[in-house]
C-alpha cells in the first residue's frame, strides 16, 4: 500500500458539495482508503484569473493502485461530477491532482509526480502542511513545512481556512 496525497479543488457552486462528493467517491473505491483530510481553504484563482474563488483541500490515502490506475480513478470521479475542460486552468466542478505518490517519482505521458509546480502553490502547500508537515519530498532535502515557508508571505496569507457556516 502506498501513501498518496491528492489535492482537491472546486470553484463552481456548490463548491463544498463537489468536494464532499469527490471525497465520498474516493472513500467508496475498494482500493483506496482515505486516512487524513485537511481543512478546507478558500483561495484566489491562479493563472486564469477571470473566475470564482476556489475551495481547496488535500487528502492522504493508502492505495494498492499503481500511479496511472489511480489517475484513472481520479479522472473517473471528475467525469462523474461533470468536470468540463473548456478553458485551460479555468472553472471546474472538481479537480483531483495526485500530488505525491509515496516517495516515488513518476514520469509518463499522462502523469508527473510529484505534481509539477505543487511546491510553488500556497493553495496546495497550506492544506498539505496541515496533515503532513514533516513529509520529505522525493529528490529534495526539504519537508512540506519548509517548502511552504519558502513561499512569499502574501501568498500564504491568501489561503484562508474556510468556514462552512
Amino acid at each position: 500500500m502506498k501513501h498518496v496525497f491528492i489535492g482537491l479543488g472546486s470553484n463552481i457552486e456548490p463548491r463544498n458539495d463537489y468536494l464532499k462528493n469527490a471525497l465520498q467517491l474516493l472513500e467508496n473505491h475498494d482500493q483506496i482508503q482515505v486516512t487524513q483530510k485537511s481543512p478546507i481553504y478558500e483561495t484566489d484563482p491562479v493563472d486564469y484569473l477571470n473566475q470564482a474563488d476556489f475551495l481547496n483541500m488535500v487528502v492522504e490515502l493508502k492505495t494498492s493502485l499503481a500511479p496511472e490506475l489511480l489517475l484513472d480513478a481520479c479522472q473517473h470521479i471528475e467525469q462523474v461530477l461533470k468536470r468540463e475542460r473548456t478553458i485551460d486552468k479555468g472553472p471546474r466542478t472538481i479537480d483531483l491532482d495526485i500530488l505525491l505518490y509515496g516517495t516515488e517519482k513518476v514520469e509518463t505521458n499522462r502523469l508527473e509526480v510529484p505534481h509539477p509546480r505543487f511546491d510553488k502553490r500556497a493553495f496546495v502547500l497550506v492544506p498539505l502542511c496541515a496533515i503532513a508537515p514533516q513529509f520529505k519530498v522525493p529528490d529534495r532535502q526539504q519537508t512540506i513545512k519548509e517548502l511552504l515557508y519558502d513561499l512569499p508571505e502574501e501568498e500564504i496569507e491568501g489561503v484562508k481556512q474556510w468556514d462552512e457556516s
